[in-house]
Parts: structure tokens; C-alpha cells; sequence
């Protein structure tokens, strides 16, 4: 079994956070909510992000190279979700762990 490095150990905590933040986030907050909170846009990337997370801490547990791939999507989509998230408004807990996930798969992205 290869070593997992802490850094990695660190990606992946913060991958099934953010998962688990934009999926409960989206059905326990946005759906109630309704409104701007519910815009197809806004709320697609909410799903998305949450499945790009879970996907990239899947890869990195399975220990293929191929994380760097998925890794550098999370990153990415998190970004977008953060910035949404900012401008539905009262989705703080969201922007915080969107872009504490961004900055640490940007850097298992190499």
C-alpha cells in the first residue's frame, strides 16, 4: 500500500467537506429558500461542485495519477461556486470551503 503524503490526507479532508457542504447546503438551504437560490445556473453548479469533490477525493484515495486531472477541475468548478454562492448571498459556509477546496487541489494539481 503506498504511503498517502499529509498534503494529500489534507486534499481529500477538504474534498468530502466541500461535498458534503454544497450537497447539504443545496437541499437543505438553497431548495427551501427558493428564489435566486434555486436558479438553474446557481443551483446545477452547486450539484456540480459537490460531484467533482467527491469524484477528486475518490481518485486520490485510489492513489492514480489521474487525480492531478480531477483535482485541477475541482479546482475550478470550486472557484465558480464560491463566486456564485457570493452573489446569491447568505452562503458564507459554502464561499469559505469552496475555496479552501480550490487552494488545496490547485496544489495536488502540480
Amino acid at each position: 500500500m503506498h504511503q498517502m503524503s499529509a498534503e494529500m490526507q489534507s486534499c481529500i479532508d477538504e474534498c468530502l467537506r466541500c461535498y458534503q457542504t454544497c450537497l447539504g447546503m443545496a437541499s437543505n438551504h438553497c431548495l427551501p429558500a427558493g428564489g435566486k437560490h434555486t436558479e438553474p445556473e446557481h443551483f446545477r453548479l452547486m450539484l456540480a461542485c459537490a460531484e467533482i469533490c467527491r469524484t477528486s477525493a475518490h481518485f486520490m484515495l485510489l492513489g492514480t495519477p489521474a487525480h492531478k486531472h480531477t483535482c485541477r477541475a475541482c479546482a475550478e468548478v470550486c472557484e465558480a461556486c464560491a463566486k456564485s454562492c457570493e452573489q446569491v448571498g447568505d452562503m458564507q459556509d459554502c464561499v469559505d470551503q469552496c475555496r479552501r477546496c480550490a487552494e488545496t487541489c490547485r496544489k495536488m494539481a502540480g
